[in-house]
């Protein structure tokens, strides 16, 4: 096997924090190949190629692998795709994409139909697509190598005059809900690993891990237009024990989304060394009711996106959210550098899933351009609580500030700026000092892939 990793040719480093992922967690290791898949079609489909379909073949040689080892899918020459519908991973076994290969979703929603005609429409169910990839209590399992997923979101679908992302703004506007798949979708898959993949044009969420415990992202890149509607990087969910590592993301939606839904909680969470562009940044929620704690960012640049730091939530689905640090992060030329929202997307009358975040510090963060910091708490009894250590704003004045319900505390490092609003408390002495460190933050995607 041939893995090119120049690009992304990081040093092992272990993570270990008793407040964030447990584990002890270093560089990944490709396994041995148990099959070698050869690329039958062109990088560029034609009509007849949609004909074409791997999936049956990268099915079967999955289902007869033996856990410790790979399936690996290699081109030939300038015979660099793959084209598939749905498939299962297995436990223990890795899909290994090579370098020089795309894997292709299929453009045809009945490929990926929950029941008939479920898939490329849009109604108030929603929910009606399979993932092109589902992973389902697949413990040890991975996908790694430097080739791209490809999952065609903005291509024209099957037997319509329409895309995946139309879909999905049509749902918007229509106040709806969409049915396009996700390209990876893993439920209580244990120790799973994604590692130097290259994933690209989502339908939908690019990587859903729920229910696990044990999941690592490193060196992965998304690489997705703005245009593409709720197509999140990776969402982390109701899990404990994840690291997002050496990562590249930018997006149509957040770069990485911490989900804390029911049944919950989602808890020791590590996401650090990464660089996200545009999107929604680092987001946890909108689903809090489950719990969110113990969760770790740090050395993290955002560079042009909507929003940086967020969390956000609302009457219908809050929960506590505390014991959240981010820490050494650049923000630069984003919209909402900070962003605490207690009435996202706001749904009907108060029940008694109330938000509250609290315990949220804030250490050694430089905010670079203009924007607006928004800090809300819920209300009177349902405050927001954060420490502002060293973060600085490069243009105060470009800055507009809003607050409500917030315990601040400002210190010991440098903070220049100062909260205002109504119903805030504010102590603390901030300190002198330099801004957080940016000059060497803010890099390149490493690689890019024009896709069909």
């Amino acid at each position: 096997m041939r893995y090119s990793g120049t690009i992304l040719a990081f040093a092992i480093v272990a993570f270990t924090a008793s407040a964030q992922d447990t584990r002890n967690v270093t560089e990944p290791v490709i396994p041995p190949s148990c099959a070698v898949l050869t690329a039958k079609l062109p990088a560029k489909l034609s009509e007849a190629d949609e004909n074409r379909p791997d999936t049956a073949r990268i099915q079967d040689a999955l289902d007869r692998c033996a856990a410790g080892q790979a399936v690996e899918l290699k081109s030939a020459g300038d015979v660099r795709a793959f084209l598939s519908g749905p498939f299962q991973l297995r436990a223990g076994v890795t899909l290994v994409i090579d370098g020089d290969a795309i894997l292709y979703a299929s453009r045809n929603p009945r490929d990926y139909d929950v029941s008939p005609g479920s898939c490329g429409v849009v109604n108030k169910g929603g929910r009606g697509c399979k993932a092109l990839i589902t992973g389902d209590h697949v413990a040890h399992a991975g996908v790694m190598g430097d080739g791209w997923i490809d999952g065609r979101g903005p291509s024209t679908l099957t037997g319509q005059t329409v895309s995946w992302w139309d879909l999905a703004q049509q749902a918007k506007v229509t106040n709806l809900n969409q049915n396009c798949p996700r390209i990876l979708v893993l439920s209580h898959a244990d120790d799973f690993t994604l590692y130097r993949i290259r994933l690209r044009n989502s339908p939908n969420f690019h990587v859903a891990y729920n229910g696990g415990n044990g999941f690592t992202a490193w060196g992965v890149i998304i690489d997705t237009p703005k245009a593409g509607r709720n197509t999140d990087g990776i969402d982390p969910g109701n899990s404990t024990n994840v690291t997002i590592t050496h990562c590249f993301i930018r997006a149509g939606d957040d770069n990485v989304a911490i989900k804390a839904g029911l049944p919950g909680p989602t808890t020791h969470i590590t996401v650090a060394h990464n660089h996200f562009y545009y999107g929604h940044g680092i987001s946890i929620g909108s689903e809090t009711d489950g719990g969110a704690s113990a969760i770790r960012v740090s050395d993290l640049s955002i560079d042009g996106a909507d929003n940086g730091i967020r969390i956000k939530s609302n009457s219908s689905r809050g929960g506590l959210v505390h014991d959240v640090v981010y820490e050494d992060v650049c923000i630069k030329d984003t919209t909402n550098p900070i962003y605490m929202d207690s009435n996202y997307s706001f749904r009907g009358e108060a029940t008694d899933k109330l938000p509250v975040f609290t315990d949220i510090t804030l250490r050694n963060v430089r905010i670079i351009g203009p924007g607006k910091i928004t800090l809300d708490g819920f209300d009177a009894s349902h405050r927001l609580g954060m420490l502002f250590d060293n973060v600085a704003l490069d243009s105060p004045k470009a800055v507009k500030i809003s607050a409500d319900h917030g315990e601040f505390t400002l210190g010991p490092g440098p903070v220049n700026f100062r909260p205002a609003g109504g119903d805030i408390h504010i102590e603390g002495v901030p300190g002198k000092g330099a801004p957080n460190a940016c000059e060497d933050k803010f890099v390149k995607l490493p690689v890019s892939f024009e896709a069909q």
